[in-house]
């Protein structure tokens, strides 16, 4: 992948980036702070004016920003956004060169992924996808945990790229397995901030000073990362997004279909995903999962 200027000091490979939002700019300025040269595309023009002020290329276009790419990483909401990216005569599969490397990072269904590696093999495009979890400051601290799925010899390819975005990187199995695994991350993230969300309201209610609580609570088996990412926007109602609800509602149905087409039962997933389609339901889409919060408040009485 790298190319080499002499025998002694290769070079690193040339990156594009697809989608600038809240993971993918923090993500993509990593990249260049570990000395890669990015050209990013995404369609609002103060993210791209925001990759060049950090040291990277703006691009017109997705077929500009792959043309002289070794390496092209994608980062967009959804199955549709990665089909509309990556298909088509203006998409990555027609305009990227042979031999290179599509690296997605979006949360997708595990089968999108499937069908796109398959696609881009015509092409002479190798795929990995590559999921994340960590959230908006694992993006900007570049410590997310990322599960990829594909071929080996693309993943050690592709690692150098990839640790310096995160701090746990791990093949799951073949194409779409990384997806598999994001599905189940966002599975148990979900659960967990609903269970921390319940947690808020029966201490505040029954008159427990909050902070001291989650402290406590944080330092025991009833301790995580969600505990810890989230205490602050529990404690401040502070739902500024790191992670959209609306998103979360996108996952909770990939993992509540793969899990039937597997015969696998969620039964408090299948509570909970009802609860962040309701949060949705409410208007609250645009906000950040911790306010599941709001949720819970509601069922118990608050006026929010």
């Amino acid at each position: 992948m790298s190319n080499l200027t002499d025998s002694s000091h290769p070079t690193r490979p040339a990156i594009a980036w697809i989608g600038l939002g809240i993971m993918g700019s923090p993500m993509s300025e990593n990249l260049i702070k570990a000395g890669y040269q990015v050209t990013g595309f995404t369609l609002e023009q103060d993210k791209l004016d925001r990759l060049a002020a950090a040291g990277g290329s703006a691009a017109g276009s997705i077929a500009e920003a792959v043309r002289d790419a070794d390496v092209v990483i994608t980062m967009v909401p959804a199955s549709p956004h990665v089909e509309a990216i990556s298909y088509g005569p203006d998409g990555i599969l027609e305009n990227a060169k042979q031999g290179a490397l599509l690296i997605d990072m979006s949360s997708i269904t595990p089968q999108t992924s499937v069908d796109l590696a398959k696609a881009a093999k015509d092409k002479g495009i190798r795929v990995l996808d590559a999921p994340v979890s960590g959230g908006e400051a694992g993006a900007i601290e570049a410590v997310l945990s990322i599960m990829v799925g594909g071929e080996q010899a693309d993943f050690d390819q592709a690692k150098p790229i990839l640790e310096a975005l995160g701090k746990t990187i791990v093949l799951c199995g073949p194409h779409g397995s990384g997806q598999t695994v994001k599905a189940a991350n966002q599975l148990i993230v979900a659960v967990n901030i609903q269970a921390c969300a319940e947690a808020v309201v029966f201490l505040e209610k029954s008159g427990v000073d909050l902070q001291a609580a989650l402290d406590v609570l944080n330092g025991g088996l009833a301790g995580s990362t969600v505990l810890t990412r989230k205490k602050d926007n529990f404690l401040n109602r502070d739902f500024k997004p790191g992670f959209r609800i609306d998103l979360h509602h996108k996952d909770m149905g990939i993992v509540t279909d793969a899990a039937r087409n597997v015969g696998a039962a969620l039964p408090v997933g299948a509570v909970v995903a009802q609860l962040v389609a309701s949060l949705r339901a409410q208007g609250d889409g645009g906000l950040d999962h911790s306010a599941l919060l709001r949720a819970v408040e509601r069922l118990s009485g608050a006026q929010v």
